[in-house]
């Protein structure tokens, strides 16, 4: 029974890593046509935006599977319990990774190159993402807290971004509506950022028991 299980929990990480690079994918996608100015790309971004959606259900499946089928013991249980959480947050970074795609063909061809912080903010969000899986198949706490800590490098560059279009509509009220656009897709990122955030303290959940805040 027990080798059963394990072959269904080695079933549920692998699916979790897939979903974490399609997540990891569809970030580096929507970076990319920002950076680059091409908002043919969002078409691309909304078709694995569709892939993340389905992973997640058939990981909750996987995991309904594993809680009603087998026995897990308590540390088992605290692991699919922060899978079924973490796979919402996964979701949530899909969907907000389609909100920047979408946003760009409004730019007008302008990208976010003007702002150096984009690119570094971006970079640090999909890391975060990356890191938080693998800390959660790893089950490794101080891999979590690195991503943890780094959220702190994103909302930095939310800070500054933010700053910078502020400082380019006072001086500038013809790119009003630009700005704005630009913050809400530096907005989506920094949420991004926050979703890995829960991701990794649900990691440490899964190894300690003990849910940050709680």
């Amino acid at each position: 029974m027990r080798n059963k299980f394990d072959e269904q929990l080695l079933t549920l990480n692998k699916k979790m890593i897939e979903m974490g690079a399609l997540c990891e994918n569809i970030i580096a996608l929507s970076a990319k046509a920002l950076l680059d100015g091409t908002p043919e790309v969002a078409n691309e971004v909304k078709k694995r935006g569709h892939e993340v959606d389905q992973m997640e259900r058939e990981i909750e499946s996987v995991c309904l599977k594993l809680l009603l089928q087998q026995q897990p013991v308590a540390r088992d249980l605290r692991q699919i319990s922060a899978a079924l959480k973490m796979v919402t947050d996964m979701e949530r970074i899909g969907d907000q990774a389609e909100d920047i795609a979408e946003i760009i063909p409004f730019l007008g061809g302008r990208t976010g190159t003007e702002l150096k912080d984009f690119k570094p903010m971006a970079e640090a969000a999909c890391k975060m993402v990356t890191d938080s899986i693998d800390a959660y198949v790893q089950q490794n706490t101080e891999l979590a807290k690195s991503v943890i800590d780094h959220d702190d490098i994103v909302d930095d560059c939310f800070r500054r971004v933010k700053k910078t279009l502020i400082n380019m509509i006072s001086e500038n009220s013809t790119d009003g509506e630009y700005a704005v656009d630009l913050l809400m897709i530096a907005k989506y990122f920094e949420r991004i950022g926050d979703h890995a955030t829960n991701i990794a303290e649900w990691v440490e959940f899964s190894v300690t028991g003990v849910l940050k805040g709680e």
